[in-house]
């Protein structure tokens, strides 16, 4: 397989990957916004899990960046 294919579909695996913790990161955002707004104080749990999947995220956009840059490279 050719360089620009395998740049392809790693961005696409990236785009995937970044889809699925976004998701992740909204169930767990839920139920943090869902404390607050009972006035009550989020667990630390659910904190955590905000934390992590928010970090997850930029390393995976950071990795998407890089992608899409190296790809922009070959095309020229």
């Amino acid at each position: 397989m050719s360089r620009k294919s395998e740049l392809e579909k790693a961005i696409r695996e990236s785009e995937a990957e970044i889809d699925s913790l976004e998701q992740k990161r909204i169930r767990s955002m839920s139920a943090f916004i869902e404390a607050l707004v009972n006035h009550e104080t989020p667990s630390a749990e659910d904190v955590e899990y905000f934390k992590t999947f928010s970090g997850l995220i930029d390393l995976e956009r950071e990795n998407l960046r890089r992608l899409n840059d190296e790809l922009d490279k070959i095309k020229k």
